[in-house]
């Protein structure tokens, strides 16, 4: 017998379980827009970077730092990933100020 690759949608009874169904795709839309807006605000601060633009790197770096916290205190990312995001992001704006001297 063939599988077809599409698994089968269980309906769910309980009314419970029905909320929790309906609470989870809320709450899957919300982390899925919060995991791209990280991705946005991060991908904007290593553009500057890659453009030498540092006072603009430094500026976007700022506003990056409360949304990567955010998503970590959420509980979207573990704190180490957000740790470890914005240290590589500071590292690389530091290293354009010792580049550009």
């Amino acid at each position: 017998m063939a599988s077809s690759s599409k698994a089968k949608k269980k309906t769910v009874r309980l009314a419970s379980g029905r909320k929790r169904a309906r609470q989870d795709v809320k709450r899957n839309a919300e982390n899925t827009s919060l995991r791209s807006h990280f991705r946005t605000v991060v991908k904007n601060v290593q553009k500057a970077v890659v453009a030498g633009d540092k006072p603009k790197a430094a500026e976007l770096f700022k506003a990056a730092q409360s949304v990567i916290d955010s998503i970590a205190d959420k509980g979207i990312f573990h704190k180490n990933k957000a740790a470890r995001h914005k240290s590589r992001l500071s590292a690389k704006i530091k290293a354009l100020g010792v580049a550009a001297q």
